[in-house]
Parts: C-alpha cells; structure tokens; sequence
C-alpha cells in the first residue's frame, strides 16, 4: 500500500522495465497473453474517471477490504490497487502469497472485495476455503465459464460477480449485471460510446490511453480505438467472439479459439484449456486442445466436442500438461502453450 501510495503522491511513474518515469501520466504494461507485452502510456485522469464511477457501482469507499492477488506490473491489479488507495479503502496486495495462503488470507482478513483475473480466481478455489465477507468478485481479462461460477458457489454464496470486459488501452468497455445473458460481457459501461463495424469492436470513452511507448497493436479512427477484439450486439448487450489476431480458417471457415476454450472449460475434467492451430496439409491447419485437468474425461470431451462443433472446427486431439503456464496478468501464456504442441 505504502509503494502505492508513493506512486500516487510521485504524480508520475513507470510500471517494470528500465528507464525514467515519464514527465506526466504513467506507463504500464499489456498483458502480452500471446507476443511481448506493449507499453502504454496514460493519463492519470483516464483512470481516476473510473475511479468515480465504481465508488457508485461498487460501493468502494473509506474502510472497505479489497483484496488485489496479482502482480502490480499488471495492468489490472495496479488499477485495482491505486483504485482502493484514492477511495480511501483498506487495501491488501497478496501477489507475494502462493494461492492457497491467499485465500486463507482473505478469510481471515474477511475481504470484501476481490479484484481479479478468472485464471487466479481458479487458483484460490482449489485451496477449498470460503469468503463469509465476500460482497463483491470483479472479474476482468477473459470470459467466465460455468465451471468457474459453480466453483464459486462453493466458496462463497453471497458474493456478487460482476464481469467486465476491457483493455489494457481501453481500460472498462462492457460490463454485466443481473440482468446479462450467460453468453454476453455486458452492457456499456458508463461513459463508453462502442460500435461494431464488419464485426469489430471500436470504443470512444474517458478512459482510453494516450498510445503506446513501447509495441504496437491498436487501431484509432475518429476518437474510437480498437483493439482488434471482435463481436456484435444484441439487446444492448455485447457478445464478444475473439480476437482477430487468434481467428484461424479451418477448411474455409472462420474459428475462433477462445470461443472452444470457453467450450472446453465448462466440460468435466478440464481445470484449465488452451486452443492452438497446427499446420495441415489438407486443412491448412487444424487444432489442438491443450489442457489440465483429468486424462481420464479425454474421450468424453473429444465427444463433447465433435458434437457441439463439427469434425472440422474442432480439435483433431488432445494434450494434457500438469503445469500450466500464466503471465503476471493472471492469464495463459498463449506463447508457452504453443511451443509445447508439436505438428
């Protein structure tokens, strides 16, 4: 809390990596989930806007617990922290605690929110401890499957979930309330101006940042940025399909891996899943499921899968690995992941 803090009162600084802070705004990272991670560079007042408006949304203020699992150097848990900070809330940083002493932690710290990424949210379920003053779960950096929600609903009943869907650049896009679709991220979030134009996401909002320092990646157009992330609405609510950097052609059709993986973990068995394209002669490539979980479901789920999916969509076989790869952002190293799988 105390480097925070310092962070805040230094007017400007720079999140990893060598160099000076820069002379306004800060600098973080990308999460870098498939390549190296991109700096971006930001405006204070792109993050303290929001600040506001979830002080209304999550009754984030003077005294309340919030609890941040991952690495500050991720974009997410540094807006998490600085968050608590500025709204006066008692703030606990855990990413030095292994996931089980982190769950037992904010049992005994009766936590009251939890800022987090779903891969970490997996990692202290399985230490099979319950939140009694758990309130409040924002989830954020991919989909929420219904593996992850029932597991949930062992460790804590009353805690509300609610599911955002943004960018490092773009900070909050979309996010869900009681009323969201299972299959949808959300409904703007307040202040954000979204379209979708031949299938992809543009956003023009307060939060957006100023551009990168350091990689490349997004894409500006009359104030909008995109991100490169695809989808549509329907009902007012956004439904995401995938990036269109990971969208692969199957036999002429367009696929999208992160829609399987959501797939996949929903299947009994599978504790965490990745989808990564091979090489096909006759195809042009063709895809495999790496996965953790029990070896043992491997039949049922390439069932599972050829029934929902098709022969071509989807994957040709199976790869079960005991470890699984994570970035600090909590997310699966695509890169890791794709160099384990061989032709």
């Amino acid at each position: 809390r105390l480097a925070v803090a310092r962070a805040i009162a230094a007017g400007s600084f720079r999140v990893g990596g060598a160099g000076a802070a820069p002379r306004s705004g800060f600098e973080t990272l990308t999460s870098g989930s498939s390549g190296e991670p991109k700096r971006v560079a930001r405006s204070q007042q792109s993050w303290i806007a929001s600040f506001a408006v979830n002080r209304e949304l999550f009754g984030i203020g003077p005294g309340v617990r919030v609890a941040v699992p991952g690495r500050l150097t991720q974009s997410l848990a540094l807006y998490a922290a600085l968050e608590a900070v500025h709204l006066g809330a008692e703030l606990h940083v855990l990413d030095d605690l292994r996931p089980d002493r982190q769950a037992r932690v904010m049992a005994e710290r009766q936590v009251e929110v939890l800022y987090a990424a779903p891969a970490q949210l997996r990692l202290l379920i399985e230490a099979r401890v319950k939140w009694p003053g758990l309130r409040l779960i924002v989830l954020g950096g991919s989909r929420v499957d219904k593996g992850l929600r029932a597991g949930l609903r062992q460790r804590t009943a009353a805690a509300e979930v609610r599911e955002f869907y943004g960018a490092a650049e773009t900070s909050f896009i979309a996010i869900s309330d009681s009323c969201t679709p299972e299959d949808a991220v959300g409904r703007p979030y307040p202040g954000v101006e979204f379209r979708v134009e031949a299938g992809e996401i543009w956003v023009r909002s307060p939060y957006l940042f100023d551009g990168y320092t350091a990689g490349e990646g997004a894409k500006w157009r009359d104030g909008f940025v995109s991100v490169g992330e695809m989808g549509e609405m329907q009902g007012g609510f956004l439904y995401l399909h995938g990036r269109a950097g990971r969208m692969v052609t199957v036999a002429d059709q367009n696929v999208f891996p992160e829609a399987i993986e959501a797939f996949l973990l929903g299947l009994q068995g599978v504790r965490q899943a990745a989808v990564v394209p091979v090489a096909d002669g006759l195809r042009g490539v063709h895809l495999v499921a790496v996965l953790q979980g029990d070896p043992a479901e491997a039949a049922a789920i390439l069932r599972e899968l050829r029934v929902q999916l098709g022969p071509l969509k989807a994957p040709k076989r199976l790869i079960w690995r005991e470890d699984w790869p994570l970035l600090s952002s909590g997310k699966t190293d695509l890169r890791a992941i794709a160099d384990g799988v061989e032709g």
